[in-house]
């Protein structure tokens, strides 16, 4: 489970359903979580709701094409990195989907081992520097290459899942994540309704911080958030 939940979730959209099954197979190998919507609309959704590490789209997809869902993500602000896996192998097509914000272009048929490949090179290649270096919000620095927290410079034991949740909000202060957002990112898996998880850990982290838990926010309804 570790693997999984330091690699993420990546949504695969894609109407062939043995393709689909093939993908989520090879991705799911290599630790990541993997979620599957097999029209555009619901992807688009999808790709809203639980904000994957990645997302592999299919260009010819019934309801909204894989260009479509593209578009609409990076005009709304969405810069998920997205591999386009299509039989279209024309360069008009790869112009246009590279224009649109896409990361990267695969055309089938295809080896699942080189998917794997591209999508763990994009998100090697856009994982931004920032998060690289250390953060600090009111008391609480969090150091992503050491993987250390401290509180007022005391050293503070977060496990593997709580400082990766600490990361994810301290790597963005201000900005509110919902319980669905941080479950596909830490994770790797999309949300079940009900689910608790995230509120059980945001408690622990809170409790290990101390007199620096008062930079965890709770938005009722939404989510949580780390003071800007």
């Amino acid at each position: 489970m570790d693997a999984v939940e330091q690699k993420g979730l990546v949504l695969v959209v894609e109407d062939e359903r043995a393709i689909a099954d093939l993908v989520r197979l090879y991705l799911a190998r290599d630790g990541f979580g993997v979620h599957v919507e097999y029209e555009g609309t619901a992807g688009l959704a999808a790709a809203r709701r639980m904000r994957p590490v990645a997302c592999v789209l299919d260009i010819a997809l019934p309801g909204l094409s894989g260009t479509e869902v593209c578009r609409q993500l990076r005009e709304g602000g969405d810069w998920t990195p997205v591999i386009f896996l299509t039989a279209r192998d024309d360069e008009v097509d790869r112009i246009v989907g590279l224009e649109l914000g896409a990361d990267d272009y695969v055309t089938k048929p295809f080896s699942p081992r080189e998917l794997v490949a591209r999508v763990r090179a994009v998100l090697r290649r856009t994982a931004g520097a920032p998060e690289g270096r250390p953060h600090t919000v009111g008391p609480v620095t969090l150091d992503p290459a050491r993987r250390s927290v401290s509180v007022d410079g005391a050293a503070v034991q977060l496990t593997s899942t709580e400082f990766d949740l600490l990361a994810r909000l301290m790597a963005r202060p201000g900005r509110v994540f919902t319980r669905e957002e941080l479950l596909a990112s830490v994770w790797g898996y999309a949300a079940h309704t009900g689910t608790r998880t995230v509120d059980v850990h945001v408690a622990q982290v809170r409790a290990k911080l101390g007199a620096g838990a008062t930079v965890l926010r709770t938005h009722r309804g939404v989510g949580y958030a780390v003071d800007a």
